[in-house]
């Protein structure tokens, strides 16, 4: 109903929320826009023949396609990969988590590694020296953090609730997660730290916003640090906005106040008179005292450099941090990767959001023109970025003479602070139609009238500024577009090209992710972890570099840091394990013809790991492709085979002739050979001598079961060993 109503019978007057609020409908979620993220990172990674890849054992080869293999009259499915002099290998599809697309530096090919030859695993193992060294240092710093004592702020109250309600959009499902995760942490003891990512205009403000207001009502300051004095201004507005009816005192410090009010703003922040503070990277110099700092809440991350990121950790130490950003720079994305900080991602566009509309021109005055009169003839604002404030004031001239009718007005960097503040108020009020300004628009300026940008020599910028500028337009159900004018392609340096080609293919929303790994594939991914650029990355590719960095951070949680991370019983005690058998054991072309969605569904098969997911998946297969045949039933139950193997400590099964023989994990301090586990597994081979043997060769155990033909009773006779009754009887 859009308005309530009163019914005299009864004696009662209904009222909508916006009537008792005075504010506008809320908006339903359109279910076209909740399109599973899932889907656009397949086709990021689908592989197609001929591509490279990493071989976590082999190296580098080239992709040969899926191949069926016949093996004692069975059939069975695995993928070709072509080494150096055209060696073959063939991987089990119950291997295939060992495989990565090789992502290095783009347009320079990597040299393929020899089958057999030992430069790989060398390389490898120095990867994993440096990468251990480095993870070494950050694990100490998030112990560091973890040990700390913080501050467990309380339960949510009236007030907080009171805040929630007013807001006058719906919440996306992903925003309500990444609250619920930010309450969690604030009311944990140890310090939070979180990094939300999140595409331009998905909401991370409001999420900041409550925080902050959670950190308010325990009595506590907040500190918001922005990289630039408009953004300053900008959040001032939009929390003072939203806080105007709650008992909160809010300022702002940046280089548009006078050294008098500055000096105020610092004595009442010390008195504890000021509840949030916002500002940029004065909040970091020594005259800043806190009378008793709560929370830090870092917008925009990556336009902060490495002195200053020094200065936050010190301040942070036993604070409450939550760090907000668009498109991560890869270091930002690894800490988060790596589990030394916590990650929430908010991909659901809000509702009745369109994707910005990017073109690639030339600088032409017949479409600068064209954009601008369209825009303004809508009731529209329009953005033109120029960063060069020596003929900025050219550029505006130029508008003025192709659109006369049109009010101008020009800011950038360089300009006094109040002539700055009354240029941007003048356009944000909606007294001017156009807004010529350098960089300084690119982050935070929210604009909800303002639909179009144009983003003057394009190819000066990088992949996430682009990003960022694009994102200032199109943050209401209006038609949004974004013009990038630029020399012709043929002329410009091939990253540039890159980039601009990049910019305009992924114009869809909740693209920031993407944009942050294709900036990777561009430039080459470096060490994302200290300072060291480009080297073993490039040679072994990025996401083999992620499964090589997981392996590192596995061997220091049991070796280094025994004591920060306490064995979870839960956790299988091996990493992976690898099954190798003769049985027809595949998803067969009459039922899944297509190659490529046979390979996406091993893939996705081999990442399911509970058993929920598996029956998930079992339903999406027969509700796609009708009833699951026997074979494919066979595959889901190998997958139940390998949770089981890992559990116990397998690092490899081989299920041949009948027999089955499983090699116990390798590593002789392993938590196995200390465990109750092991003593089960000991009193199962004692207990029952004609069913299986345990042999030692050159220091490997391994277990061979007699009499199994069938997956099943693989997982009958794992079953059996798991049970402590039955296993000491």
């Amino acid at each position: 109903l859009y308005k309530g109503f009163t019914d005299l019978d009864l004696q009662v007057s209904v009222f909508t929320d916006h009537q008792i609020f005075d504010r506008y409908h809320r908006f339903k979620l359109r279910k076209n826009y909740s399109r599973n993220e899932a889907i656009s990172i397949k086709e990021l990674y689908s592989l197609k023949p001929g591509d490279y890849v990493t071989h976590i054992d082999h190296g580098v080869g080239r992709f040969g396609g899926l191949e069926k293999l016949n093996i004692e009259g069975r059939q069975q499915e695995a993928i070709r990969l072509v080494y150096k002099d055209n060696d073959i290998l063939y991987v089990s599809i119950h291997s295939l988590h060992r495989i990565a697309r090789y992502t290095g530096k783009e347009g320079t090919a990597p040299s393929l590694n020899k089958l057999g030859s030992t430069s790989w695993a060398s390389l490898k193992q120095k990867t994993k020296k440096k990468v251990k060294d480095i993870a070494r240092d950050l694990i100490a710093l998030y112990a560091k953090r973890k040990a700390q004592e913080g501050f467990a702020y309380a339960p949510d109250n009236y007030l907080q609730t009171e805040l929630e309600a007013s807001f006058i959009y719906e919440d996306t499902p992903d925003q309500i997660k990444a609250t619920r995760d930010v309450k969690k942490d604030m009311e944990s003891v140890s310090p939070m730290d979180r990094l939300i990512c999140g595409d331009v205009g998905f909401g991370k403000t409001e999420i900041a916003i409550r925080a902050a207001f959670k950190a308010v009502n325990d009595s506590k300051q907040v500190a918001i640090l922005v990289p630039t004095t408009i953004l300053a201004m900008q959040h001032y507005r939009t929390i003072s906005e939203r806080l105007k009816d709650f008992p909160c005192s809010i300022d702002y410090i940046n280089r548009f106040k006078s050294t008098a009010q500055q000096n105020e703003t610092l004595r009442k922040l010390a008195a504890g008179k000021i509840d949030i503070i916002i500002g940029t990277h004065r909040l970091l110099s020594k005259d800043i005292k806190f009378s008793n700092l709560g929370l830090l809440i870092i917008d925009e991350e990556q336009k902060f450099g490495v002195a200053s990121k020094e200065k936050i950790k010190s301040l942070k130490v036993n604070v409450d941090t939550l760090t907000l950003t668009a498109t991560p720079i890869p270091r930002t994305l690894q800490f988060s990767l790596m589990g030394a900080r916590d990650l929430s991602i908010i991909n659901t566009p809000p509702p009745n959001r369109y994707p910005v509309t990017t073109e690639l021109h030339t600088f032409n005055d017949k479409v600068i023109r064209e954009a601008i009169m369209y825009e303004v003839s809508r009731g529209g604002q329009v953005f033109f970025v120029h960063n060069r404030v020596q003929d900025i004031h050219d550029i505006s001239d130029m508008i003025r003479k192709l659109c006369p009718d049109v009010k101008i007005v020009v800011g950038h960097g360089q300009m006094d602070g109040s002539q700055l503040e009354e240029v941007l108020m003048t356009f944000i009020e909606g007294d001017a139609d156009v807004l010529v300004a350098t960089t300084i628009i690119e982050s935070g300026i929210d604009i909800s009238n303002a639909n179009t940008i144009i983003i003057n020599q394009a190819q000066n910028f990088g992949l996430s500024d682009l990003h960022q500028m694009r994102g200032r337009v199109g943050r209401s159900n209006k038609k949004a577009f974004c013009y990038l004018l630029a020399p012709p392609l043929t002329v410009l340096t091939p990253e540039a090209r890159q980039r601009l080609q990049a910019i305009e293919e992924y114009s869809d929303l909740g693209m920031g992710f993407q944009v942050a790994l294709r900036d990777l594939d561009i430039r080459g991914a470096g060490n994302l972890l200290g300072g060291e650029q480009s080297g073993f990355i490039s040679e072994i590719g990025f996401e083999m570099y992620q499964k090589i960095l997981d392996e590192a951070l596995i061997e220091l949680r049991e070796s280094d840091f025994k004591e920060l991370f306490p064995a979870d019983a839960n956790k299988p005690i091996v990493a992976d394990c690898q099954i190798e058998t003769d049985l027809e054991i595949l998803i067969p072309t009459q039922y899944v013809e297509n190659i490529v969605e046979r390979l996406n569904l091993y893939k996705e098969l081999d990442d399911v790991e509970t058993e929920e997911k598996l029956v998930a998946f079992e339903n999406q297969l027969r509700d796609r492709f009708g009833p699951v045949p026997k074979q494919v039933m066979e595959l889901f139950e190998t997958i139940k085979l390998r949770w089981k193997a890992k559990s116990l400590g397998f690092e490899k099964l081989i299920l041949k002739n009948g027999q089955l023989k499983g090699y116990l994990v390798s590593n002789p301090d392993s938590r196995l050979y200390k465990s109750d586990l092991f003593m089960q597994i000991i009193n199962f081979v004692k207990s029952n001598p004609s069913r299986c043997r345990m042999k030692e060769d050159k220091s490997k155990l391994s277990l061979t079961f007699y009499k199994i033909e069938t997956v099943n009773e693989a997982n009958a006779v794992f079953r059996q060993m798991m049970k402590p009754s039955v296993a000491t009887a």
